[in-house]
């Protein structure tokens, strides 16, 4: 596996991890097991830190800005 691969099935499961959390719950109990999921803020700053390594992989520029609180 070349490492743009290895990048791009990296940002593919932080993507699915990210969807998953948007589309359910952060964390639940069963029984007496709590399960978490991966802090969602990680996960978005993860997914840009891919993204960016992506584009310098494949030689590509990247501009982006860091918008604030919303």
């Amino acid at each position: 596996m070349t490492e743009l691969e290895n990048l791009q099935e990296q940002l593919k499961n932080v993507r699915a991890a990210i969807a998953s959390i948007e589309t359910g719950a952060q964390s639940y109990k069963i029984a007496n097991r709590s399960i978490a999921k991966a802090d969602l803020a990680t996960l978005y700053a993860r997914e840009t830190s891919l993204k960016a390594a992506i584009v310098r992989e494949t030689g590509g520029d990247l501009y982006f800005a860091e918008i604030g609180r919303l």
